[in-house]
């Protein structure tokens, strides 16, 4: 029975691997040379699909499928759990957080920055430096980042608190399968703040749209907090965005500024576009 045992948690190991990268990129193929499909952030587990020379063909918790190098992931070891699954964990909420090899910020460079929604491992609070926190990292060495850049408050946002989170993103570039406050695209953007109100939803815009966890909103009926999505048909949809009222919504785009940024309804370019709204039911 131990023996079985072993065996089953040497084989759950096996079959998930931890990002070490502050943001991993997730390739069509096992080369950087081909299209970058999604992203991981740092302290994700991930499931292993296959492995190839020096690649890993891994599924994301939002079951979104592609290739890393392996020298982005680690294996855990035989029976341990899922890194930051358990115990004191605390969620980047700063834009970047930079770990540090003690709780100075001057004495040496940052270990590692890593991006908003990193969840980190705590092994320390010291009540005489109230300012810093100790974290165990996916590589199990130690690190220090500053309190304020986190928080262990991770309850679901309303509507208004997420426009406002939205807000915060402005000016962050556009990145291809971004999925990372290092760069989002639209349909990470979207997913993103739909999980700050703990809503997880698919990673791409069509199908986010054609999901069942959102109802079909007239355009004239739109809300804040409504996802609009844009394409040349209601099949053939390519971009999304999240309306914030008086006919505006925020975006990852690269029409004419590639960064997150507010647009226009009325806008020429956007209004022939919307195609497609919705509600989270």
């Amino acid at each position: 029975m131990h023996l079985f045992m072993s065996l089953a948690l040497l084989a759950a190991s096996a079959s998930q691997v931890v990002v070490l990268k502050p943001v991993a990129n997730m390739y069509a193929q096992p080369s950087d040379e081909t299209e970058v499909v999604s992203q991981a952030i740092y302290g994700t587990t991930v499931g292993v699909v296959g492995e190839q020379a020096g690649w890993i063909d891994v599924r994301t918790p939002d079951d979104y499928q592609g290739w890393m190098p392996l020298a982005d992931v680690r294996r855990p070891a035989a029976g341990e759990k899922p890194y930051a699954s358990a115990g004191r964990v605390a969620q980047v909420e700063s834009l970047f957080a930079n770990l540090y090899h003690e709780p100075n910020v001057t004495r040496r460079q940052p270990l590692i920055t890593v991006p908003f929604e990193t969840r980190l491992e705590v092994i320390a609070e010291p009540a005489d430096n109230p300012h810093w926190l100790e974290v165990r990292l996916p590589d199990d060495r130690s690190g220090w980042l500053q309190s304020g850049d986190v928080t262990f408050d991770t309850r679901p946002l309303s509507i208004g608190e997420t426009i406002a989170l939205s807000r915060r993103f402005l000016g962050l570039p556009y990145t291809w399968g971004g999925t990372s406050s290092f760069g989002y695209d639209c349909s990470g953007f979207t997913q993103m703040l739909c999980r700050r109100r703990g809503v997880r939803m698919p990673r791409d815009a069509d199908l986010q749209a054609a999901w069942q966890g959102v109802a079909a909103v007239r355009r004239e009926d739109l809300q804040p907090g409504d996802l609009l999505y844009f394409g040349s048909a209601a099949d053939h949809i390519t971009h999304t965005g999240l309306y914030i009222g008086e006919g505006k919504f925020i975006n990852a785009t690269t029409w004419i500024h590639p960064v997150i940024q507010i647009c226009d309804l009325s806008d020429p370019h956007w209004t022939h576009l919307l195609v497609a709204c919705r509600r989270l039911k």
